[in-house]
């Protein structure tokens, strides 16, 4: 049986990184840093990918650290600049299956109204069979119940699935359903591990 592969979006085939817009915004990276992990941290990010709008969090935010306004505004009034382009490599590989006529799938945690900006910067975010984003279900990975989601939707089966994510956690948590993850690295890591199953 031929698998079927699941793309990861952010670190997989968009470059995203809040630090692309604050090194602009601050004079170091130890000022990044300090504003990453303890104001606009991972944690309260996660939020706004498992649904909560961005206003709200945002206001969440700004309540708690009002003496940084301008910098918490930035981070969804200046998303944009947090994209560092495709990452061309596993486009690439994504486009070759897509023209051999393999169904490819994406699953991604992602605000869905960062997700439509991210839509229209790169349209091959429109050529998957079949797309599941955490923001729009109010579920985000490594919940198992958002790649069950995906694969009850599209009526997948898990040992048919290889699922591609540069997060440890995520792949943990395909390879527990019985999912074939693979922990992304790079585009040439990537095209050798679908190799050894055949896919490319």
């Amino acid at each position: 049986m031929s698998k079927t592969v699941v793309f990861d979006v952010g670190g997989v085939l968009i470059d995203h990184d809040p630090r692309y817009l604050y090194r602009k915004l601050l004079p170091d990276e130890a000022a990044v840093n300090v504003f990453l992990n303890e104001i606009c941290d991972d944690t309260w990010n996660v939020m706004q990918d498992a649904g909560r709008s961005l206003a709200a969090g945002t206001a969440d935010r700004l309540a708690q650290f009002p003496e940084h306004a301008g910098l918490i505004e930035a981070y969804y009034g200046r998303w944009e600049e947090m994209l560092n382009g495709a990452i061309q490599g596993t486009v690439d590989i994504l486009k070759a299956l897509t023209e051999d006529g393999k169904a490819v799938y994406g699953l991604s945690n992602f605000s869905s109204e960062t997700f439509q900006t991210a839509r229209r910067h790169f349209p091959f975010l429109d050529s998957f069979t079949g797309l599941v984003v955490s923001g729009d279900e109010g579920l985000i990975k490594p919940d198992p119940r958002i790649y069950e989601l995906l694969m009850a939707r599209f009526g997948l089966v898990a040992d048919e699935l290889v699922f591609v994510d540069d997060r440890e956690a995520n792949i943990k948590a395909a390879n527990d359903l019985g999912i074939h993850g693979l922990l992304f690295t790079s585009p040439e890591k990537l095209r050798q591990d679908l190799a050894g199953f055949n896919i490319i």
